[in-house]
């Protein structure tokens, strides 16, 4: 998972990648056109809680493309916000920072349903006794009736 949050610095976002407890490994790295693929330069530690955790700083306005280096073996994030192929006959996950972070409250839409919005019932399927056949003067047969519990004396 990854989590992108405004930086103290400006014109920068702090990423943090996250991967969970169950990965079993003895050292993660995370590489990519951040660091020119530096494969030790950014180093998941494990926390209290057994997630996995770096965070960076990292220009936005831009894309990069990433991949995790598990115990010497590449893997691709695919909870990223996308993937593309490489030159390896793999996939590399891409991270956009070129998207909106937050929205100011002033700048959200209101919750109010404006004048003129017809509603629209959602589909819903052709109950099954319109689609079967007519069966006459038949009535379906009737529900067996249960007796009541009684409590043990």
């Amino acid at each position: 998972m990854i989590h992108k949050t405004p930086s103290t610095k400006a014109g920068y976002t702090r990423v943090t990648f996250e991967l969970p407890s169950c990965v079993w490994a003895d050292r993660i790295y995370v590489t990519g056109t951040f660091n020119n693929w530096n494969e030790t330069e950014h180093s998941l530690q494990q926390s209290r809680d057994g997630v996995w955790r770096v965070s960076i700083e990292l220009p936005a306005g831009k894309q990069y493309e990433f991949r995790y280096l598990v115990d010497g073996r590449w893997q691709t994030d695919y909870h990223a916000d996308g993937y593309t192929e490489n030159a390896y006959g793999s996939q590399n996950s891409v991270l956009d920072l070129s998207l909106p972070k937050v929205v100011p409250m002033e700048e959200r839409l209101s919750s109010k349903v404006p004048d003129g919005h017809t509603h629209r019932a959602p589909y819903l399927p052709v109950p099954l006794e319109e689609m079967a056949p007519a069966r006459g003067d038949k009535t379906p047969p009737e529900m067996p009736r249960l007796r009541p519990r009684v409590a043990a004396a």
